[in-house]
């Protein structure tokens, strides 16, 4: 993983959180925190919270006197989460790596992750902290994205992409958010960090936008796949928009648009 990939700042947060959240986000959030609704925790700890899509879906769905404390790497991003939530009283927003969490050992009933993992540098790691800050039959919730090429809009700006920078293709998007797919692996890291009651489901989903431009500009600006783009040349930036634009409206169309977002959503239990 590049240095940059887990780099979410300047405009992203903003971007992100009102293109790329409804796009592809809400309804995986809606559904883990359903999941962890029926579960009924008394302490609830988010990694990787971003924006804080699923944050605000678990509060809607869990009694006020729930603890819910949502966490994340970049301070922008829990900057802007914050902002957003009517609420304020019923979470703690706290700066932390999900490698190295800053709580008692079995603190939580329930950790949960939206699409994070695929970040952790160490993924064993990672999970093992959760499994540490579980209450005994605690629950580990998160979800990671399916190969991209089972993810219509990612794949065809990737690979648009690659006509403008075919020396040096941006692929961020295979690389990391959709780099961490293999089930088999993911039970198997699990397992190599103490869980052993581990299930898997499949959930696909139609991603929908307003224009093929606002589905460019999501992924094109509102994620680390902007900084790659920068890297190798900030004056190509909205020419790098425009033709991820061009690529998806001659899949779709060029008004309103849908395409295939399918993910794994993962529960360990302690």
């Amino acid at each position: 993983m590049d240095v940059t990939d887990k780099l979410f700042a300047g405009s992203i947060p903003e971007i992100y959180n009102r293109l790329l959240v409804p796009l592809i986000f809400e309804p995986y959030a809606n559904d883990l925190a359903e999941r962890i609704a029926r579960t009924e925790p008394e302490n609830v700890l988010e990694t990787a919270a971003g924006t804080g899509v699923l944050t605000r879906a678990i509060v809607s769905r869990l009694p006020a006197q729930t603890r819910v404390v949502a966490t994340d790497l970049n301070q922008p991003m829990l900057d802007h989460a914050a902002a957003k939530q009517p609420q304020p009283d019923r979470i703690a927003w706290r700066q932390a790596d999900a490698l190295a969490l800053p709580f008692k050992n079995q603190e939580f009933d329930v950790v949960a992750c939206q699409f994070g993992v695929m970040f952790f540098p160490d993924k064993i790691k990672g999970f093992s902290e959760a499994r540490r800050v579980l209450t005994p039959r605690g629950h580990f919730f998160f979800n990671v994205w399916d190969r991209i090429g089972n993810n219509e809009f990612a794949d065809i700006v990737t690979s648009s992409l690659a006509r403008l920078f075919p020396q040096d293709p941006p692929m961020f998007m295979a690389r990391t958010p959709h780099g961490y797919h293999d089930v088999g692996k993911i039970r198997n890291e699990l397992g190599a960090a103490g869980f052993t009651d581990i299930s898997a489901e499949t959930v696909d989903h139609r991603s929908k936008a307003a224009s093929p431009r606002d589905v460019a500009v999501a992924y094109c600006q509102g994620t680390p796949l902007r900084t790659e783009i920068e890297t190798r040349d900030a004056s190509l930036l909205e020419k790098a928009t425009e033709i991820a634009a061009d690529a998806l409206a001659q899949r779709f169309g060029n008004g309103p648009i849908d395409g295939l977002i399918r993910a794994h959503v993962i529960t360990a239990t302690n």
